[in-house]
């Protein structure tokens, strides 16, 4: 284990993070109330509001509010709490330690870097006696890692208070890049219904996964053509076929086979119109029914103008720490979608690679945690100044 005692305050808060269990209950895990208690204990001795919001039973956000010059403004930074399972990892996943500048650990780079920052972002400045421009909010949430329920929870305890941020921060993993778009995404099934019949006599039935490996051809020609479709900073919308099921037993023709798919959208593109597409490109597939069902996760694209002023702060707060300023996209989903389409427009900003969250081996790179920290704060210190 490294040299903790040696650490700077941030990346000590950072291996206290990493250290308690915060999994998603979705993914067999406890959730994030230890988080919760920490993000609340951590602000306990400061002149900051402090507010747990519950969610779900048992898993409440921590809702943070420092008071700036001018209270008619604010401005939120956003960090989930939860992870997602340690399910193949390689390394102990709740024992934080450093070699070669990185940090180890589940939730080491997504995101409880991001939100290590910010917390003490927040607390520099709530130390420093001097108020921020605008009024500062932390939100802290659950449930990023599965169905977003916190940031939604987030956004109605601002509705409730009449006061939804001018401007968002969301921490994730960017590698330090100013984004202000995001790729959405759909999921869905596509269901083939068949005839059922003994495999002795498979001309009596129609077999659905037969019909399914006809529909899947198509569905690859159709995704492929989608590459003529750019963005200029998310490039092509890009689909997976990631579960197929089908059939009961060896002997039976199968009746049914069910496809479960993921489609990361271009800003503009709409879900309805999707899946209507989608059902227009199978209508006559095979001689078995074809089923396009429902949306069971849509969350459409964000692009925040670089008018905004949130992209030109944040811009140019990067340009006086002589790192790349120039705003990016990126094609994962997050909190700030939801965000941007109630109201608060946002970008995502935070220290670590995507590449390395959720993996085998999560780490962050430690100079990073330090730099994301000073942006988290200068941001803050600038906006509305």
């Amino acid at each position: 284990m490294g040299v903790f005692c040696a650490m700077s305050p941030v990346l000590k808060t950072l291996a206290s993070l990493i250290s308690i269990n915060s999994i998603n209950p979705e993914w067999g895990g406890p959730g994030e109330g230890a988080v919760a208690d920490f993000v609340e204990a951590f602000f306990a001795d400061l002149d900051v509001e402090v507010d747990r919001h519950e969610i779900l039973t048992g898993r409440e956000n921590v809702m943070i509010r420092l008071r700036g010059i001018d209270s008619s403004r604010a401005v939120v930074l956003e960090a989930h709490m939860d992870t997602v399972s340690v399910d193949g990892m390689t390394i102990p996943p709740f024992d934080p330690t450093v070699e070669d500048g990185k940090m180890y650990g589940r939730g080491s780079c997504d995101t409880k870097a991001g939100l290590a920052g910010m917390m003490h972002a927040i607390r520099a400045i709530a130390e420093s006696g001097a108020p921020p421009p605008v009024d500062v909010y932390l939100a802290s949430v659950v449930d990023e890692e599965y169905a977003f329920r916190g940031v939604l929870g987030a956004i109605d305890w601002f509705l409730n208070r009449t006061v939804l941020p001018e401007a968002a921060v969301v921490a994730e993993p960017t590698e330090m890049r100013l984004v202000r778009a995001n790729k959405g995404c759909l999921r869905w099934k596509i269901e083939t219904v068949g005839v059922s019949a003994h495999s002795s006599k498979p001309h009596l039935g129609k077999n659905a996964i037969t019909a399914m490996a006809e529909v899947i051809g198509r569905l690859d020609e159709y995704h492929t053509s989608l590459q003529v479709r750019s963005h200029p900073l998310l490039g092509s919308p890009t689909a997976c076929v990631g579960v197929i099921e089908g059939g009961d037993q060896v002997n039976f023709v199968p009746e049914r086979c069910t496809i479960s798919l993921d489609r990361r959208m271009l800003p503009g593109e709409k879900s309805d119109d999707l899946l209507e597409e989608y059902r227009r490109i199978l209508s006559d597939c095979g001689d078995c029914e074809v089923i396009v069902h429902p949306a069971e996760i849509s969350d459409e694209a964000m692009e925040t103008p670089e008018s905004e002023v949130v992209v030109k702060v944040g811009s140019d707060v990067l340009s006086g720490m002589g790192l790349n300023s120039e705003p990016c996209g990126v094609p994962f989903g997050c909190d700030v979608t939801k965000l941007s389409r109630a109201g608060t427009p946002g970008v995502i900003f935070g220290p670590g690679s995507i590449d390395q969250a959720h993996g085998a081996v999560e780490y962050v790179d430690t100079n990073e945690v330090e730099l994301a920290f000073a942006f988290y704060r200068d941001f803050l210190l600038n906006y509305g100044a």
